[in-house]
């Protein structure tokens, strides 16, 4: 294998060798084309394949944005090839789309409803393809609605039937559909996503109506029900309605009773109630006001108004005067015919008379305006009622002590608020809601006692138990001052008994030693040798070094002094 690997090499390198110039240069161009076509291919073939969302190319821009958009709202990444058409990753993820977009109505009107359906299928008969036909869209609808994220299963039914020569035999095309919700899901209750299905279908089937289409759950409950479902949106609609009244009651609420509390504090203030009654209709008001003209307005530079105002300004004036005088005729008819008039005003015929008649016209000019509003909803009428405690002091007798009763309570006074606190405080909750007396708004604030029988009597215990406290501790530091002081005395007096004791001893001492000195020096002047005995010469040693010592180091012996005098 070697000799035949290095025979090759030879003769590859003969033949360079024989080769001229131009033939080597061609053969280099050669290879690099063949290695660039292999890396070409093999980058086309690593490329993922893109699945079109819809076959058709979207021409309008402002269409193709919007899905852009809508897709990239469920952070799915997509291209668009030079023709317009949308491509995603892969084919789940395009069907997905195709519901999403479906629902949502971003399919563009001019598409083919049938080219997100558009599959090829080969047949011989046409039975077979009308039969492959209903079999390739039933399938692709049920991987549709598999390919929502709140359905777990589908079942679909597609009953196209023959083209019938007269349309009144014509019959309708069907859908069935049920579906198998994911847990935790909201589209059995969710009417918008009920629709979006509903569309697919119809987007699906080419002569579908809403009224051949049937969408049930897996219990048999029909879905798409809408005008059996139109009760319970009455109901969703009234509960949405009464949670908007209960929202506006608690921040009236809040806001007064926040007031009050921080005038009253809050346990005086302990709950306020508030009704508001309100108009959920929508109303549309067109009203048509006048009002006077303004021939001069107000300077504000003055305290007061000195603005003019007219009620009308006159446009034009016309004035017409009549006057007639003459016999009254009183025409009865043809001659020989006997006249119809009747006889009370035959009797004034021929009479002479005179009428004047002054006609005044004046055209005036007004200013008006056209007002057009849409109110809904409104309040109608707001309710507020709060009750104020007032106020408990406790009574004391002349010196200073609070009066206790005969059942072991304290005695308490009772102050109501002040009517004029009530009046300002119904004034101030008024102002609050803005109160209109012409809707039949109501503020009512009562003063009314609370029931406090449990908080007295638990002040009373925490009174009573602090004055046992206090007398306990009272008893205490009076036995421990009494005891300190004996104490004190006891340590005066042993002290003081002390002292004398040991100035008795050494008043004995210093007799004992007077009496031994004088005796000595009564020997000495004697000239008789006296003889001491070992406890005196140890005395008398000591006492000479404690003298000596004393000289020597007198700051030492004040010190030991003074811990002998402390230790005593």
């Amino acid at each position: 294998m070697n000799e035949l690997f290095k025979k090759i090499i030879g003769q590859i390198a003969s033949l360079w060798g024989k080769w001229s110039l131009v033939q080597k240069i061609i053969l280099l161009v050669i290879v690099a084309v063949a290695i660039g076509g292999v890396i070409a291919l093999a980058l086309v073939s690593s490329a993922p394949t893109m699945v079109p969302v819809i076959d058709a190319p979207v021409r309008d821009e402002d269409a193709r944005d919007r899905i852009i958009t809508r897709i990239n709202e469920e952070g799915i990444k997509t291209s668009v090839s030079a023709a317009g058409t949308i491509m995603v990753s892969d084919e789940k993820t395009a069907r997905r789309l195709r519901s999403l977009l479906i629902r949502e109505d971003l399919i563009p009107s001019g598409t083919d409803p049938w080219a997100i359906f558009d599959r090829e299928r080969w047949s011989l008969t046409d039975f077979e393809r009308n039969i492959n036909l209903q079999r390739a869209i039933r399938q692709m609808i049920t991987d549709h609605i598999k390919a929502l994220d709140e359905v777990d299963d589908a079942n679909v039914t597609v009953v196209i039937p023959k083209r019938e020569l007269f349309a009144s035999d014509q019959n309708p095309v069907t859908a069935s559909v049920i579906l198998v919700p994911k847990p935790g899901s909201d589209i059995t209750e969710n009417r918008k996503k009920i629709e979006g299905i509903q569309k697919l279908l119809k987007f699906a089937l080419e002569g579908l109506k809403d009224e051949n289409i049937v969408i049930t759950d897996q219990n048999g409950f029909q879905l798409n029900d809408f005008a059996g479902l139109a009760e319970w949106g009455r109901l969703t609609r009234i509960e949405r309605e009464q949670k908007i009244i209960q929202v506006q009651e608690a921040k009236y609420r809040a806001k007064v009773l926040n007031s009050l509390q921080e005038t009253y504090t809050p346990d005086r203030v302990r709950d306020l109630n508030i009704k508001i009654d309100m108009d959920m209709s929508q109303k549309n008001i067109n009203t048509s006001e006048f009002f006077p003209i303004t021939i001069q307005p107000d300077n504000p530079s003055t305290p007061y108004d000195d603005s003019e105002r007219v009620k009308s300004i006159t446009r034009s004036q016309s004035t017409s005067d009549t006057s007639w005088k003459g016999t009254g005729f009183t025409p009865e008819g043809p001659g020989g015919v006997e006249g119809q008039t009747a006889p009370a005003y035959r009797d004034m015929s021929n009479l002479y008379g005179e009428v004047t008649q002054h006609t005044l016209t004046n055209n005036e000019e007004i200013n008006s305006r056209q007002i057009q509003e849409e109110r809904s909803p409104s309040i109608d009428r707001v309710t507020v009622s709060v009750n104020i405690d007032g106020q408990w002091k406790w009574k004391y007798d002349d010196k200073g002590k609070p009066v206790v009763l005969a059942d072991g309570s304290i005695d308490r006074e009772y102050i109501p608020v002040p009517p004029e606190d009530l009046r300002a405080t119904q004034t101030l909750i008024q102002n609050a809601i803005g109160y209109q007396s012409s809707w039949g708004d109501t503020v009512t604030v009562q003063n009314i006692r609370f029931d406090r029988t449990r908080q007295f009597t638990e002040e009373d215990a925490a009174y009573f138990r602090q004055k046992q406290i206090q007398m306990t501790i009272l008893i205490f530091l009076s036995g421990l001052a009494i005891l300190l002081v004996s104490f004190i005395v006891f340590r005066m007096i042993s002290r003081e008994m002390e002292r004398r004791r040991r100035l008795r001893e050494e008043e004995l001492s210093r007799q004992h030693q007077m009496m031994r000195e004088s005796a000595l020096r009564e020997a000495e002047e004697e000239g008789v040798e006296v003889s001491m005995s070992v406890e005196e010469r140890k005395r008398m040693e000591l006492q000479e070094n404690a003298i000596n010592m004393a000289k020597e180091h007198p700051a030492d012996v004040a010190q030991l002094i003074r811990t002998w005098l402390l230790e005593e």
